[in-house]
C-alpha cells in the first residue's frame, strides 16, 4: 500500500471514571476534621515542616546536614568567640568607652590622668581575676580530679560558641540572604514596636502602650495601641505604606484609625491586619435585591469595608461626587446610591445619562424626567430642568414657612412633609452621569443680557442646587470622569457633601474627588489596584456603620448586575403605580415647565461676573489651553493662587521650553513659590500665579478690542 492510503483519523477522547451512587448516605463528618485540616495549613503556629510530606522530608535532610556539620561549625564559633571576646576585653582594659566621651567633649587632656588611673586599675582586675581563677580550677581539680579541666573548658567553649555565633548583618560577619519577612507581629509585641520604629512612627528609645491585645476579627488580626506622648495617630494613618512594608503586608490588608469620641485621644491607634488581600474574593450582591420597598430617609446599603462592616451611604440633606477614570464602575456605584431612592415611592428622580448609552434605559419608567443623550436638545432640557428645581426649591421654602413649628420645626423637610401628598414636596433626586459634558459645554446662552457658555451657567444652577437644594429635599448625585475646575468648578465641589473616589492616575486626581490633601491624611485613590473592581475610598457626610467621627474609608461596592438593576427599576415602577405617585416622563406626561428664567438668574446671583465675558475672547496659545485647563479654578471663588509649572506641561502635553517662552511673549512669567507635594513636605517650585494669568487674559482682551477699532 502506497502512502495515501493510510487516513489518519482523530479518536474520541477516552475517560477514566466510576459510578457513583448519590442515594448512597455520606459518612465523612467534613465540618470539624476539614476545619482543623484548614487550620493546621494555615496557621503561622505551625512549623512548615509538619504541614507536608515534601516539606519534612526536606527538613529531615537539612537536620543531617546541620548534625553532619555541626563540629566544624562548634570550632569555628569558638575562634571567633575567642576573637570578639579578646577585643572586648581590650576595649575595656583601655577604657576606650571612657576615652570616647571625653574626646567627643573636646576634654581629653583634662581627663587624661583619671583615664591612666583608670586603665591601670582594670589591668589590676583582670589580674586577680585571672590569678583567682587559675587557683580555684587548680584546687578543685586537685580535689575532684581531671573532670574539672573538661568541665571548665566544656562551659567556656559553649560560651565562646555562643559569643562567637554568625549573625546576619552584624560587622565582619558572614552576609547571608534571609527568607521572606512574613506577618508575625500578632505573635511577638516586640515585632510590632520594632516595625513603628522602622517606619519612623517612633523614635529608637520609644516604645508602645497595649489598650487592647491582638485579637482575631473576622480574617485579621486587630490591636489598639497608645502612642508615646507628642505622637499622633493622624501620623500613622498617613505614613500607612511604611507601616504595611514594615510589617511586610500589602496596604491594602492594613487599615489604621484613630479612636475618637471619650475612648479615644489624638494618640490611640486602632488597627487591623488582614490575612490576605480583602478585596480579591468575589463581590457580594446588594441586600436590596431582596427589599419589597425601601425608604429614602435610611441610609443607601453602598459596600462593606476590608473588615466586612456594612457601609451605608445617608443621601437625603446631602449630596454625592462619584469620580474615577473610564471603566472603574463609576455608574455601577450610581446606581447602587440611586437604587434606594428608586425603590421609595415617594421620591422623584430626574436622570440625566449624558453618557447615552442604556445604563440607565431601566429607570425610564419610573423617572419624572428622563433623557439619555449629549445633543444640544439634552443640554437645552438640562437646562430646563435645573431653571425648573431651582424654582422649585424656593417654592418649597416659601411653603415650608407657611407651616407651623410642629410641622415644620426646623425649616428643613421631614418624613411627614415629604409624604403628604398635598404639600408636594417629595425627596427629588437630580442624578447625572458623565456630568461633566454638560459643563465643559461652551454653547453661549444669554443670560441677564450677558452671553456666557452654557456649561458655565449649568455649574452656577448646580452649585445653587447643592448648596440649598438639600434642606428642601433636593438630592444631587453627580458621575464624572477627573473633575478638575474644567469639567466640575471649584465653587460645585466644595458644596457636594459625600464624595467617592474610585481608581485615578495620580495623588492630584485623589484630591480634587475626596478634596485637597487628603492624599496627605492617607487617602489617595491612585493606589488602589486595577484588578480591584468597584473599590474606592468614601468620604461620607454623615454617620456609617464603621462610625460617625471615620474622616474616609476604602470601601468595595456591591456588585448589582444588569438583570439585578432592570429587577429593582421594575419594583419601583409598580410601587409608584400602587402608591399613585408614578409623574412626568414615567407617564408619558413630560411637559415644558413655565419658568420665571429671570427670577432663576437673580436667584443664583445673576449669572456671571464681567471676568467671564474675557472667556468668549480667542485667546492666543498656550494661553487658551491654561484656561481651559484650570477653569473655575482660575476666576472661581474658590480658585487656586499658584499653579505649579510642572503641572501644566503635564496636562497640556507641552515641551516645558517651549511653554516657557510662549508664556513670557505674552507677558506671563513663571516665579517660585512653597506649596505642599504628594509626600506632605512644603517645596520650592517653579510656576504661575493665577494673578498673572488673569492679567494675561485682560492684556490679550485689550489687544483684540484695539485690533477691532483699528478695523
Amino acid at each position: 500500500m502506497t502512502s495515501r492510503e493510510y487516513e489518519v483519523v482523530p479518536a474520541d477522547p477516552v475517560y477514566d471514571a466510576e459510578l457513583v451512587d448519590e442515594s448512597a448516605p455520606r459518612t465523612d463528618k467534613p465540618s470539624a476534621r476539614r476545619g482543623f485540616a484548614s487550620w493546621w495549613q494555615r496557621s503561622p503556629k505551625v512549623p512548615l515542616a509538619l504541614k507536608s510530606r515534601r516539606a519534612a522530608t526536606q527538613a529531615g535532610k537539612d537536620l543531617v546536614v546541620r548534625v553532619l556539620r555541626s563540629p566544624y561549625r562548634f570550632v569555628g564559633a569558638v575562634a571567633r568567640g575567642l576573637v570578639a571576646a579578646m577585643r572586648g576585653w581590650r576595649r575595656w582594659v583601655t577604657v576606650h568607652d571612657y576615652r570616647d566621651a571625653a574626646e567627643q567633649s573636646e576634654k581629653l587632656a583634662d581627663k587624661f590622668t583619671e583615664i591612666r588611673a583608670l586603665t591601670l586599675f582594670r589591668w589590676k582586675v583582670t589580674g586577680a581575676v585571672t590569678v583567682a581563677s587559675i587557683v580555684v580550677v587548680l584546687v578543685a581539680q586537685l580535689v575532684y580530679g581531671a573532670v574539672v579541666l573538661w568541665i571548665v573548658g566544656g562551659a567556656a567553649s559553649v560560651a565562646l560558641a555562643i559569643l562567637g555565633r554568625r549573625k546576619e548583618g552584624s560587622p565582619g560577619r558572614k552576609p547571608v540572604l534571609s527568607g521572606p519577612r512574613s506577618l508575625t507581629w500578632t505573635m511577638d509585641p516586640q515585632v510590632l514596636v520594632d516595625a513603628f520604629r522602622d517606619a519612623k512612627l517612633i523614635g529608637k528609645d520609644e516604645t508602645l502602650r497595649l489598650v487592647e491585645r491582638a485579637a482575631r476579627q473576622g480574617d485579621g488580626w486587630a490591636i489598639t495601641v497608645d502612642l508615646p506622648a507628642t505622637r499622633k495617630a493622624a501620623d500613622v494613618v498617613k505614613n500607612r505604606e511604611a507601616l504595611a512594608s514594615a510589617l511586610a503586608v500589602d496596604e491594602v490588608q492594613l487599615i489604621a484609625e484613630r479612636v475618637r469620641g471619650n475612648g479615644g485621644h489624638a494618640g490611640r491607634v486602632s488597627m487591623w491586619v488582614a490575612d490576605e488581600d480583602p478585596y480579591a474574593a468575589p463581590p457580594l450582591r446588594t441586600p436590596l435585591l431582596n427589599v419589597e420597598h425601601w425608604d429614602a430617609w435610611r441610609p443607601v446599603p453602598f459596600g462593606h469595608d476590608a473588615r466586612a462592616r456594612k457601609v451605608n451611604l445617608p443621601l437625603v440633606w446631602t449630596s454625592l461626587l462619584i469620580g474615577a477614570i473610564p471603566r472603574q464602575g463609576k455608574t455601577f456605584a450610581e446606581r447602587l446610591a440611586a437604587v434606594g431612592l428608586i425603590l421609595d415611592p415617594y421620591t422623584r428622580l430626574y436622570v440625566a445619562d449624558f453618557k447615552g448609552g442604556k445604563d440607565w434605559d431601566a429607570c425610564e419608567p419610573c423617572a419624572h424626567r428622563f433623557f439619555s443623550g449629549d445633543d444640544e436638545m439634552h443640554l437645552a432640557a438640562f437646562k430646563t430642568w435645573l431653571e425648573e428645581l431651582v424654582s422649585e426649591t424656593q417654592g418649597r421654602y416659601a411653603r415650608m414657612r407657611e407651616l407651623d413649628d410642629e410641622t415644620c420645626p426646623e425649616s428643613k423637610i421631614t418624613p411627614a412633609i415629604s409624604r403628604d401628598r398635598a404639600l408636594n414636596m417629595p425627596i427629588t433626586a437630580v442624578i447625572v452621569d458623565e456630568a461633566h459634558i454638560p459643563l465643559e459645554s461652551r454653547i453661549p446662552v444669554e443670560i441677564e443680557g450677558k452671553k456666557i457658555p452654557l456649561g458655565k451657567y449649568l455649574g452656577e444652577l448646580l452649585t445653587w442646587l447643592a448648596k440649598k437644594g438639600p434642606a428642601a429635599g433636593i438630592v444631587v448625585i453627580l458621575a464624572t470622569q477627573r473633575p478638575d475646575g474644567n469639567s466640575l468648578p471649584t465653587s460645585l465641589r466644595a458644596v457636594l457633601g459625600s464624595r467617592f473616589a474610585l481608581r485615578v492616575m495620580d495623588w492630584r486626581d485623589s484630591n480634587i474627588i475626596l478634596g485637597e490633601q487628603m492624599n496627605t491624611r492617607g487617602y489617595d485613590s491612585s493606589k488602589l489596584l486595577a484588578s480591584h473592581k468597584g473599590v474606592g475610598i468614601l468620604r461620607p457626610d454623615g454617620e456609617t456603620e464603621t462610625g460617625a467621627d471615620v474622616l474616609a474609608m476604602t470601601v468595595r461596592t456591591y456588585y448589582m448586575p444588569n438583570p439585578d438593576w432592570r429587577a429593582i427599576c421594575e419594583r419601583g415602577r409598580m410601587l409608584r403605580e400602587a402608591a399613585g405617585t408614578l409623574s412626568g416622563h414615567a407617564v408619558g406626561a413630560d411637559p415644558t415647565p413655565m419658568l420665571d428664567r429671570a427670577a432663576v438668574a437673580k436667584a443664583i446671583g445673576g449669572g456671571t461676573a464681567p471676568a467671564e465675558d474675557v472667556e468668549l475672547v480667542e485667546l492666543p496659545e498656550p494661553l487658551a489651553s491654561v484656561v481651559d485647563y484650570l477653569g473655575e479654578d482660575l476666576d472661581g471663588p474658590d480658585g487656586r493662587e499658584f499653579v505649579p509649572t510642572a503641572e501644566l506641561v503635564e496636562a497640556l502635553g507641552i515641551e516645558p521650553t517651549t511653554f516657557g517662552t510662549q508664556m513670557n511673549d505674552l507677558g506671563c512669567r513663571s516665579r517660585r513659590d512653597r506649596i505642599p507635594m504628594a509626600d506632605g513636605k512644603v517645596r520650592q517650585v517653579r510656576g504661575y500665579f493665577t494673578a498673572d494669568i488673569r492679567a494675561a487674559i485682560r492684556a490679550a482682551g485689550d489687544g483684540e478690542a484695539a485690533d477691532d477699532a483699528e478695523d
